[in-house]
C-alpha cells in the first residue's frame, strides 16, 4: 500500500470544509505523519485510520496550523499502547516549541517517543528508503522533506530458468551479485525506486527545486493565487502557478496542491492557474482524500 491520505488542507485558518494541515504517507511498512495541525486526531478517525502504524512524525515548522495537533497525536499513541518507537523530526531551532507540545498537558505517558531534530545534513534511514530534509524560505525556521526509495533489481524468471538458477540460488545471486559465471545484470533489470517530496510554507528558493527533483509525488503548498503574488512573497508562501512551475522544472510526475488560503472559496481556480504551468497529473487536495502513488516508472 502506497498512498497519501490527506487529513487537512487549510492554511492559517481552518474553514467549514478544510481542517488544519495533516498528511499521512503510507509507504509499505513505513507510515509517516506530516505536519499534524489542530484536529488531526479526529481527522484520522474520520479517515478510518489508527495511530498504531505511525512510525515517525515530520514537522516542517512550528506554526500552529502545522503542529498544534502534535500533543493529541502523541497522547493517543500512548493511550493506544503503540508497541514500537515513534521518531519525531522537527527543526532543531524549535526545540523549545517541541518541548512545550510534547508535554502540553498531564497524561499517562508510556510511549517510546524519540525526538530527532532536523538540521544541516539531516538523513534518516527508514524501511522505505532515505528521508532527507532541506531548509526552506519562511518567516521562521522551516524544512521540506524528501523520501527516496533506493533502486533495486527485478529478477526475470525466464532468464533465471535459461541459466538453470532456481530456489535458494536466486537469493545467493541477489546477495553476492553473481553465481559462478552468471552476474545479476544478466538475469534482472533495474527497478527504479519511488520518491516523494513534502514542501510546505516557503517562498521560491533553490532547495524547493532540489527536494522536488524527479519525484513521483510532489506535495506542495499553494497558499495564494497569482493575483496575490506580492503578498505571497512578503510572507514566504507560494502561488499555485509557482508550485506548478516547480513541478514542471523539477520533472515531478504527480503534483498535489494544498494549504489553501481561506480567501479563495473556489478551489478550481488553483487548478486553472497550475494547469498553465504543468501538464502532468494535478490533484487539488481535499480533506480525507486518498491519493495513490503513480505506477512505478
Amino acid at each position: 500500500m502506497r498512498e497519501l491520505v490527506v487529513l487537512g488542507t487549510a492554511s492559517q485558518v481552518p474553514t467549514r470544509h478544510r481542517n488544519h494541515n495533516g498528511y499521512l504517507l503510507r509507504f509499505d511498512d513505513e507510515v509517516i505523519l506530516f505536519d499534524p495541525g489542530e484536529g488531526t486526531q479526529r481527522q484520522l478517525l474520520m479517515a478510518g485510520l489508527p495511530v498504531t502504524p505511525i512510525k515517525r512524525i515530520c514537522i516542517t515548522h512550528f506554526h500552529g496550523d502545522h503542529s498544534l495537533g502534535l500533543p493529541g497525536i502523541l497522547q493517543r499513541i500512548s493511550l493506544d499502547r503503540v508497541p514500537h518507537p515513534v521518531s519525531v523530526h522537527y527543526p532543531a531551532g524549535g526545540q523549545e516549541f517541541y518541548d512545550r507540545l510534547r508535554h502540553a498537558t498531564s497524561y499517562w505517558d508510556n510511549a517510546d517517543i524519540l525526538p530527532a531534530p532536523v538540521g544541516a545534513g539531516f538523513v534518516a534511514e527508514t524501511s522505505a528508503g532515505r528521508l532527507t530534509a532541506l531548509p526552506l524560505q519562511h518567516s521562521i525556521e522551516a524544512y521540506g522533506y524528501r523520501l527516496t526509495e533506493p533502486d533495486t533489481r527485478r529478477m526475470l524468471p525466464e532468464l533465471l530458468t535459461a541459466h538453470g538458477i532456481s530456489g535458494p540460488a536466486v537469493g545467493e545471486l541477489q546477495r553476492e551479485g553473481h553465481l559462478g559465471p552468471v552476474t545479476l545484470d544478466q538475469v534482472s533489470v533495474n527497478r527504479p525506486g519511488q520518491s516523494m517530496a513534502f514542501i510546505m510554507d516557503t517562498g521560491l528558493c533553490d532547495n524547493v527545486f532540489t527536494l522536488a527533483h524527479g519525484v513521483d509525488l510532489l506535495v506542495i503548498e499553494s497558499t495564494f493565487l497569482a493575483e496575490d503574488a506580492g503578498m505571497a512573497a512578503q510572507v514566504g508562501h507560494l502561488t499555485a502557478g509557482q508550485a506548478a512551475t516547480v513541478a514542471r522544472e523539477s520533472q515531478a510526475r504527480h503534483l498535489v496542491l494544498t494549504h489553501f488560503s481561506q480567501r479563495y472559496p473556489d478551489p478550481s481556480r488553483f487548478l486553472e492557474e497550475a494547469r498553465k504551468e504543468f501538464d502532468g497529473p494535478i490533484t487539488i487536495a481535499e480533506d480525507l482524500q486518498r491519493i495513490p502513488f503513480p505506477q512505478r516508472r
